[in-house]
């Protein structure tokens, strides 16, 4: 990514970035209308302000030498100087009521802009394919949401609005310095000039100090994080003063690196002050040479004064708020990258269907009407558009009033791969020419070493990956796999994985995540056949128990026994158990077998195990080894061979 001297990162393409924000902003035309004349006057309100300073002054000399004159001042002689502070008084308030404007109107602008972005950006992400995660890992992804969008909220919010305010700021001034003194104006430019050539100096050292400070930052909490997640690998080994002496190397590291930052730091702004305060001495001392010579009056010298300090501190803010908007503009076109990115492509047009045998009065007896619900209330069939070319093997049903351009196919959970290669990435496959085919009701076990492609054919079922054309064919009930819309097909599939995932909620929401219109008798039924009841119950608030942080608060047992409950509520023709019971001890697994068994039963099963005790009654038992089929039967057959799943199930061998 990269960066200017202060670290800031920069966009790579900002006229573009800055077009699809305009686009977003531009709904608020008419506020920014508004905020713009606000600006405009604030900023017009502090420079009129200082330049009534100039006629107030003089009046005050003015009655000064009335006083000497006369030696008394009538109440009337104060009317014109009253009248210029009411005036300056007015100006400043009318300046703080448009910066209040301003500064609410952003706000608004920025929240519900940002709003808009964060929807779309979320909206993105539910479309991409998994593919796209794999590459990208969840604190990248995180961080678009947090980093990236605290700062174009800082940038339209603070940065834009300030950055105008002292554009003008520095225009207005600039051009009144002139009007008032040009000679004192090129006093002012020259000492400015050394000023900043001096914090730039230090800005450098400063920035290379702060980037020092956040790799020892880096190298502390990664430490750090690797140590606390790993206290009982230290614990075991005694590593306790080891791991307390690196600490303390990288923590002096981060001691020294942190010294030198903040110094640079805090050195920067007082020498900056001191230099302002120079530079006012300066403009003072060669002002009053001009006002004694007669070339100014005491008023001039005075706004001119106030100019000068009203001229450095926009130019500073300029240049920092410039850092802030291109900060902000890299981490915009990081968001519109995954906005622009190609979402999940689905060019599926077979649906799932409830076909309900009732019948309405209006029509003919024996005809099947469709049920738009997932709720079941008759048989699951597959909606097949005419234009599908179909196995013939494929169960069909009658026909259906409904739309006569489709027929129905009855889901029974019927999986074919035929000569099946893949590649995640070209040129490296890691299926070779897969052949099987589950039958509905078959249980089918996938056995083999880590990378050999048993997750990869899961992968490929539930169509998070799809097989490139003339790589073979994946058929489900006779139907091919890529004509089936995968929203459909993934409903027809349940899912226990070996990483359990549970969301924030209660216990009762998270089961009915796989059927969001289960029933609770449903979900008590799922709960009891996953064996979850007993110890959902013995919880405080059972199934109002709410699961924070992944199910921190439950073990990981426990946490499994959820995700089997998640699949048996959704009640799919096929199972893909992948790893399932690897978290659960011997003892537990012995006492849900019975349920596994009742929620296996009549369903396709596709069982990812290294538990080999967990596939003894497998219809037929795949063993792969580098993405080919090495070996198929069932338990006793395969120990007949006594081959690799031999070796494997006698310890001969083991997997890795």
């Amino acid at each position: 990514m990269p960066r200017n001297v202060k670290g800031m990162a920069k966009p790579k393409n900002a006229r573009q970035t800055i077009g699809r924000l305009i686009k977003y902003i531009g709904k608020y035309r008419g506020l920014l209308v508004i905020v713009f004349f606000a600006v405009l006057v604030s900023a017009g309100a502090q420079i009129a302000g200082d330049y009534i300073l100039k006629p107030a002054i003089n009046n005050l000399v003015g009655l000064a030498e009335i006083f000497k004159a006369k030696g008394s001042l009538s109440p009337s002689d104060f009317i014109p100087f009253l009248r210029l502070i009411l005036l300056m008084v007015v100006v400043y308030a009318f300046g703080a009521f448009a910066s209040w404007v301003n500064a609410r109107l952003m706000l608004h602008i920025s929240s519900r802009t940002l709003y808009r972005i964060r929807t779309d950006l979320f909206s993105e992400l539910e479309t991409l394919p998994l593919r796209y995660f794999d590459g990208h890992t969840h604190g990248e992804l995180m961080s678009l949401f947090t980093n990236d969008i605290d700062t174009l909220r800082d940038m339209m919010s603070q940065s834009i609005p300030q950055l105008f305010s002292s554009i003008v700021s520095v225009v207005g001034v600039f051009t009144m310095m002139m009007v008032l003194s040009p000679l004192l104006t090129l006093v002012v430019i020259v000492t400015m000039f050394l000023s900043m050539m001096i914090a730039g100096m230090i800005g450098k050292k400063s920035a290379m100090a702060f980037r020092d400070q956040q790799k020892a930052i880096g190298q502390v909490n990664g430490y750090v994080e690797e140590l606390v997640s790993g206290q009982k690998v230290v614990k075991v080994f005694n590593h306790e003063g080891k791991s307390v002496e690196e600490f303390n190397a990288l923590n002096d590291g981060l001691c020294e690196a942190g010294t030198r930052a903040n110094t640079f730091a805090n050195i920067l702004m007082p020498i900056m002050g001191n230099l302002s305060h120079v530079q006012y001495a300066i403009v003072a001392i060669f002002g009053s040479v001009r006002v004694i010579s007669g070339h100014l009056d005491l008023g001039s010298i005075a706004s001119f004064l106030q100019y000068t300090r009203s001229f450095s501190r926009p130019i500073t803010m300029m240049s920092q708020q410039i850092n802030g908007i291109l900060n902000a503009l890299a981490g915009a076109e990081r968001i519109f990258a995954v906005i622009d990115e190609k979402g999940e492509e689905d060019s599926g047009s077979v649906k799932l269907v409830n076909a309900s045998e009732t019948v309405p009065s209006a029509s003919p007896a024996g005809v099947r009407h469709l049920v738009q619900s997932f709720a079941y209330t008759g048989e699951w069939a597959w909606r097949v558009p005419k234009s599908v070319e179909v196995h013939p093997a494929a169960d069909s049903m009658p026909s259906y009033a409904d739309d006569p351009d489709c027929s129905l196919l009855k889901l029974r959970g019927d999986v074919v791969f035929k000569d099946v290669s893949f590649s995640y990435v070209p040129e490296k496959e890691v299926l070779h020419g897969i052949n099987l085919h589950a039958q509905p009701g078959e249980k089918i076990a996938l056995v083999g070493s880590t990378g050999s492609g048993k997750t990869t054919i899961t992968n490929l079922l539930t169509r998070f990956y799809d097989i490139e054309d003339g790589k073979g064919s994946i058929t489900y009930d006779g139907i091919p796999l890529k004509d089936i819309s995968k929203d459909d097909l993934r409903k027809s599939l349940g899912m226990v994985l070996q990483d359990t995932h549970l969301f924030t909620g209660t216990i009762r929401d998270n089961i009915k995540y796989g059927n969001l219109e289960a029933s609770e008798a449903q979900i008590l039924a799922a709960a009891k056949l996953a064996n979850a009841d007993s110890f959902i119950r013995h919880l405080e608030k059972g199934y109002d128990t709410v699961i924070t942080g992944d199910g921190g608060n439950l073990s990981q047992g426990q946490r499994q026994l959820l995700a089997i409950a998640r699949a048996a509520v959704a009640d799919p023709p096929v199972l893909i158990l992948d790893e399932a019971t690897s978290s659960i001890d011997t003892r537990t697994e012995a006492l849900i077998e019975k349920g596994m068994d009742r929620l296996m039963e009549g369903r396709t099963v596709f069982v990812i195990a290294h538990r080999l005790s967990t596939v003894r009654n497998a219809n037929e038992i795949i063993v792969l080894e580098k993405g080919n089929i090495i070996e198929r039967g069932n338990h006793a057959e395969l120990l007949e061979k006594k081959g690799r799943y031999y070796q494997l199930y006698t310890g001969g061998i083991e997997l890795d």
